[in-house]
């Protein structure tokens, strides 16, 4: 004789259960801009710009005024950073194609090959690129491959005889609230601006335009504008400590509390990116609800926190290590799946949690995985890959 119990819905709450289902894919407004536009918005390449020397012209920064010291990182930086112009194919009424500027942003030339790095909102959906150093030369450029995760992406121009200043890469792991920043981008079309200011907070979080969070970031007052995106944060030695990506502000201009993200993710997701196209990282193969939110639409749960599988993807990660999700008993009546509590002993509460995790494991590795099923917790080992190519989706980005 079986039981019903928590894990059988009713009628009602199988109604809430895709009423609340609906309200979570839709997800939570936040008050953050990108500022491509208002929303318009260890490899040998890394080892290029780490082992970079101290640019030229830059003095010792206690040896000189923070006046002079501003103008010898703009003077020997500014060089390095790209005006990105992006286009879009578009049709008018009469179904003709024709190509329409989209918007513009900022990058960092990350080394001689004609690597630049920029934020992915900034060439999200860009049929051409263009990208320009301060004169009249425009450089062709194209997408290597791009993060809707961490919103980076790398774009590649050929430099061919032309001497290209890279902008050395710093450390974003050591730095302290009040340390000075510098910010170089093009704000609304203004080719290569300098602002300054300080970093204004630490571990900030922030979400990427695709809802993932983003860890770490900084926060500073230095003026950063639409079109600063992709441009790079600056401490005083002239080595680039994050990317500026974000403004809070209710206008979608700069009231002084800007986020830019680490450098130390970059250096993560570069080589992957030039080498792949993309970054290719762990999933767990299943579609998931928060329990929490689950029970705060009216739908009575068994635990009071964790992440419940509605699906998993065949030949997924889930699916292989045997988890479960929503099913049918003989009655017809619907039963939940399992309920993922904790991960190598970490807790999961939603699926912010679950994105930090896998973005420390490897495809490969193993985790034993904690559910709650059957009215029991138990414990399963599950085995990191990635998704099938025949489900796997792609970032909308083309590459040229």
């Amino acid at each position: 004789m079986s039981k019903k119990g928590v894990y059988q819905l009713s009628a009602r709450q199988l109604v809430l259960l895709a009423f609340a289902s609906a309200l979570i894919a839709v997800g939570t407004m936040a008050c953050l801009s990108n500022l491509g536009g208002f929303w318009q918005i260890r490899s040998s390449n890394i080892a290029a710009a780490e082992d970079a020397p101290t640019p030229q012209g830059i003095s010792n920064p206690a040896t000189v005024s923070d006046e002079q010291n501003s103008i010898e990182v703009y003077k020997s930086l500014s060089p390095g950073v790209a005006f990105i112009t992006t286009s879009s194919q578009a049709q008018n009424f009469y179904g003709e194609e024709f190509e329409t500027e989209k918007g513009n942003g900022s990058g960092s030339v990350i080394d001689a090959q004609g690597h630049i790095l920029t934020n992915f909102h900034v060439v999200e959906g860009s049929t051409k690129l263009t990208v320009s150093f301060g004169g009249e030369k425009n450089y062709t450029a194209k997408v290597i491959g791009g993060d809707p995760d961490t919103d980076l992406a790398v774009i590649k121009i050929e430099p061919a005889a032309d001497k290209l200043t890279v902008v050395p890469l710093g450390d974003s792991d050591q730095l302290e609230v009040g340390q000075k920043v510098l910010a170089i981008g093009n704000p609304f079309g203004l080719d290569r601006t300098l602002t300054t200011g300080v970093i204004s907070g630490l571990q900030r979080p922030i979400r990427a335009r695709n809802g993932r969070p983003i860890e770490g970031a900084i926060q500073t007052d230095a003026s950063i504008n639409p079109g600063n995106s992709g441009g790079p944060l600056l401490d005083k030695f002239g080595r680039m400590i994050g990317i500026n990506s974000q403004i809070l502000s209710p206008q979608g201009g700069s009231v002084g509390v800007g986020f830019a993200i680490p450098v130390s993710i970059a250096k993560r997701v570069i080589p992957q990116l030039i080498q792949y196209g993309e970054v290719r990282r762990p999933k767990l193969g299943a579609t998931l609800y928060s329990v929490e939110q689950l029970s705060e639409q009216g739908i009575k749960m068994p635990v009071p926190k964790g992440l419940l599988v509605r699906s998993v993807s065949p030949g997924g990660s889930a699916a292989t290590a045997g988890l479960r999700g929503l099913s049918q008993d003989s009655g017809g009546e619907l039963v939940l799946g399992d309920i993922i509590t904790s991960i190598d002993g970490s807790a999961i509460a939603d699926l912010d949690d679950l994105y930090k995790l896998l973005d420390k494991k490897q495809i490969g590795d193993t985790v034993q995985v904690e559910i709650y099923r059957n009215n029991k917790a138990q414990k399963v080992a599950v085995k990191l890959m990635p998704l099938p190519a025949s489900i796997q989706g792609r970032p909308p980005i083309r590459k040229q």
